[in-house]
Order: structure tokens, then C-alpha cells, then sequence
């Protein structure tokens, strides 16, 4: 057991981390988080059946720990629609240019800060589906849903994100988001 748990660690801890700091918008908390996800694996991964990835399973128990965090919050519903900060996101493009990163690093603070108007469900589809680049039967596996549900609430977490960048002026350029709507 020691060498699977190691090895989930290994593969996955960077992508359970920052679905859970783009959740809970807070390092320490997403770390905290974390532990626990792994803490929940250690205990029921002899009952993990294989009908899903390591990875859909991993970022499964990942939502339930950030949903019941949130629940023992006070407030959780004002704190999870505040915005938070991508300026230290890290981007995905292994050499892009200089102009590039300053490019998509603006794009991604935009469309970051338009999430806050989305519900949680639209944030964790455009989450799983864009930043951890899920396919839509992953995130319907992850989140317990139909492909059609992923995919009907993904349009239109889209056209949230598409009509509250423009209601600031800002047109929407963000192309690997965009062009998926």
C-alpha cells in the first residue's frame, strides 16, 4: 500500500493542490486540504473498484473535502464567490515568449476574476475541464454527472464568463477557453 499511496502522491499531489487552492483561494487551507484528500485515500483505497482513473477518483474525494469545507464554514457561500488572485499561476506552455506569458497571465486573471460569478458547479466544470485539462467524461466522473450535464453546464459557465468579461469591457481573448464555447 505504501508504494501505491506514494506513487497517487507522487502523480497527482500537484494537480489535487491547485484544484484546491483555485476552491478555497488560500495556500495553507488548500494544503491543509490536501492531507486530508490523501488522509481519505489512505483509508478507502481498498475499496476503490477501478470503475474510473486514479485520477477522476483522486479529484473526486478532492471536491467533497473542498464542499464539506466549505460547509463548516461560516459565510462559505460570500467567501467562495470572492475573487482571488492567478497572479502567481503558473502557465502550462513550457517556452512561451515573454509577451506571451504577460499576455496569458492577464486573460487568466480576467476570466479568473469572472468566476466569481459563477456557481460552484460551473467553477469546479471550468476548473477540471480547462486548468486540469479533464476530458468531459473525467469531470463527469469526477463530480458524478452525466457527460450531457458536464457539458450543457460548461456552455454556460462559458457564456457567464464571455458576458461578464464584456460587461467590464474587456473582450473576451482567452482562445482555449473561448473557442470550446
Amino acid at each position: 500500500m505504501d508504494s501505491v499511496f506514494n506513487d497517487l502522491y507522487q502523480k497527482y499531489h500537484h494537480d489535487v493542490f491547485q484544484f484546491l487552492f483555485y476552491m478555497v483561494r488560500n495556500k495553507e487551507q488548500a494544503e491543509d486540504l490536501v492531507q486530508e484528500v490523501y488522509i481519505r485515500v489512505f483509508k478507502s483505497y481498498n475499496r476503490f473498484e477501478g470503475k474510473s482513473s486514479e485520477k477522476t477518483w483522486l479529484f473526486s474525494i478532492a471536491r467533497n473535502v473542498a464542499i464539506d469545507y466549505f460547509r463548516k464554514q461560516r459565510g462559505w457561500k460570500e467567501r467562495l464567490l470572492k475573487k482571488f488572485d492567478w497572479s502567481n499561476n503558473q502557465v502550462k506552455d513550457d517556452y512561451p515568449l515573454a509577451e506571451e506569458i504577460m499576455v496569458q497571465k492577464e486573460e487568466i486573471r480576467w476570466i479568473y476574476n469572472c468566476l466569481e460569478f459563477c456557481t460552484i458547479d460551473q467553477r469546479s466544470v471550468i476548473i477540471f475541464r480547462f486548468l486540469q485539462d479533464l476530458s468531459i467524461a473525467e469531470t463527469a466522473n469526477v463530480l458524478g454527472w452525466t457527460e450531457s450535464k458536464v457539458k450543457t453546464t460548461q456552455h454556460r459557465s462559458l457564456k457567464v464568463l464571455k458576458k461578464h468579461m464584456e460587461m467590464f469591457n474587456r473582450p473576451p481573448t482567452y482562445t482555449s477557453l473561448m473557442e470550446l464555447a
